[in-house]
Parts: structure tokens; C-alpha cells; sequence
């Protein structure tokens, strides 16, 4: 995708819009008004203002004849949305990384209706990082070692760590203890995703999820747990818990269903990702990035 002709504002990234292939429109802000009927006083607004621009960057007019296919870049209002009440700490900083300890119930990029508060947008604003990119992601209701690269030119070799399975990611979980369960183990298994559907489910076939799961300590009907992944597949370690029977303490997706308020924040899923390591691709060195965050409830557990 070639890169956006207008910079990054307040931490996000302008919308990318293709014109359909053909329409009862003459102009390009004709076509903007029928889509966004809702937002026509600022549409025109910015195209005043010339922040509306075409691929080429130049700048789009209330005369600017819709040309089919073609791409037009401009910023949309991002909504207001209450603060997430938590604070992301920063583990380490370089002139390639930013690597920090995600808080549960921050997304870690903007989607749906989490866009400003997002653990990128954030570190976008408050560090005027305008390049700051993920090199992986979390779900927002896990915590723990979220790593960005810094620079453009950085980015694609770290991101093909975590897209050749290349770094090593420890996760740490309360879970339900079943001492019939025989551990450590290694759960295999098909994970699928149905469009429209917000649960993952484990199919025939294939299996395209990998998890090594080790129990750690017991306390009463909870057990702490070391999750070794080697596959990223959505809501993989959540699900491989449940398919033992033992699911992972405040998860409102398995093994049933349930609504959470937006901003109930009282019962965090204790799923951390713990660590990760990996051969930094640029310098050759060892790197290793740990977690200083404690879940709620095991507390007093033993630093890793």
C-alpha cells in the first residue's frame, strides 16, 4: 500500500477512502456528501481547508471532477470516548523500539469503538511518535509486553519476527485447577472464526494453534499457568484453556457469552502476556522484555 499522503494528526492515521467504479456523482464532494451525509458541514469544512487531498496529495476542490477507482485521503472526527482509567508503562525505549506493559482494557490499536483510547494513539500523542507502529498485538482485555518500532524504516524486519514465529511469548494465566488434568502438555487444535460470529470455536481438520501449558502453582480451585504459544491465532489461549475445562479467570467469552459494560472495570481477564525474547534482526543481540504487572488474583506471585 503506498504510503498516506497526509501525516499522522493527534495520533491517528488519516481515513483512506477508493472511489466505487462507477455513480451518479461529478464531483468528489459530491460522492463524500452521499456517503457521510451526517458529517456534511465538516466535510465541507475540510475540503475548504484543503484536508481532503487525492493520492497524489494534491489537494481536493468542491470542483474536483470524481474520477472512478481512484483513492482520497482525509482525517475523520475521532469520537468522544471516556479515558480507560489505567496508565501504560514503558519497559524500553531505543531509537527502533518502544516496547511497553499494556494495562487490561486498552486496545492496543484503534478499532470499532476504541480509538483514542488506544494504547497507540496514546503513546502516538504523549512521546510525538507519528511513525509508531505495533510490531504484534494483544486483545484489549490482555495486559502485559506490547511491542511498537519507532521508524518506518525499522519496522517490516520486526514484524516479520512475529509473522515467522521467530519470538518466544510467555503468557502467565489463573485458571480453573483440575487435578485429574495431566500437566504440562501441549494442546493442538483447529481455531476457526465465523464472520459475525464474536466466539472462536476449535474445527476438524488441520490444526493451525499451538499451545505448551505448564501449571505453575495451586491455591484451592485455581492454578497459575505458564502459556508458551507458538502460533497467534485470536483468542488461542483462552479457547485451548477452555477445551481443558479450565477457563481463564474473568473471561466473559468462554465458555459462555456475556455482556460487560463498557466501563466496568471490575473483574480484568487474568491473562498476561508475560515475556518476550527474541535476536534482534538489526544488531544480532539478545532481547528479552518482561512484565512488571502482578494479576489481580494472584498477586503475590513470584517475580518471573
Amino acid at each position: 500500500m503506498p504510503a498516506a499522503p497526509l501525516p499522522v494528526r493527534d495520533g491517528l492515521n488519516p481515513t483512506r477512502l477508493r472511489l466505487p467504479e462507477r455513480g451518479p456523482w461529478t464531483t468528489v464532494l459530491e460522492y463524500l456528501l452521499a456517503r457521510f451525509p451526517d458529517d456534511a458541514t465538516r466535510l465541507r469544512e475540510k475540503v475548504e481547508l484543503a484536508e481532503v487531498v487525492g493520492g497524489d496529495g494534491v489537494p481536493v476542490t468542491a470542483e474536483t471532477a470524481f474520477a472512478p477507482r481512484s483513492f482520497v485521503y482525509l482525517y475523520r472526527d475521532p469520537p468522544v470516548e471516556p479515558r480507560v482509567p489505567f496508565e501504560i508503562e514503558i519497559l524500553h525505549r531505543d531509537r527502533d523500539l518502544l516496547v511497553v506493559d499494556k494495562p487490561h482494557f486498552l486496545a492496543s490499536t484503534p478499532r470499532g469503538r476504541h480509538i483514542v483510547e488506544s494504547a497507540l494513539v496514546r503513546l502516538r500523542r504523549d512521546l510525538d511518535l507519528p511513525e509508531l507502529t505495533p510490531a504484534h498485538r494483544l486483545d484489549r482485555v490482555t495486559a502485559g509486553v506490547l511491542v511498537f518500532t519507532v521508524r518506518q524504516e525499522a519496522r517490516r524486519a520486526y514484524q516479520l519476527l512475529f509473522e515467522q514465529r521467530l519470538v518466544t511469548k510467555e503468557y502467565e494465566a489463573i485458571a480453573g485447577f483440575d487435578p485429574s488434568l495431566s500437566l504440562p502438555r501441549t494442546v493442538h487444535s483447529r481455531i476457526v472464526k465465523e464472520r459475525g460470529m464474536l466466539q472462536c470455536t476449535e474445527a476438524p481438520g488441520e490444526p493451525n494453534a499451538h499451545t505448551h501449558i505448564e501449571l505453575l502453582d495451586t491455591r484451592g480451585e485455581l492454578g497459575r499457568y505458564r502459556l508458551l504459544p507458538t502460533t497467534g491465532k485470536m483468542h488461542q489461549l483462552r479457547v485451548h484453556l477452555n477445551s481443558l475445562g479450565i477457563p481463564i479467570l474473568g473471561d466473559n467469552f468462554y465458555p459462555r457469552l456475556y455482556d460487560v459494560a463498557p466501563d466496568d472495570y471490575s473483574s480484568p481477564l487474568q491473562l498476561l502476556a508475560r515475556s518476550v525474547e527474541f535476536t534482534d534482526p538489526h544488531t544480532g543481540e539478545p532481547r528479552r522484555f518482561v512484565s512488571r504487572r502482578r494479576l489481580a488474583a494472584w498477586p503475590d506471585a513470584p517475580n518471573p
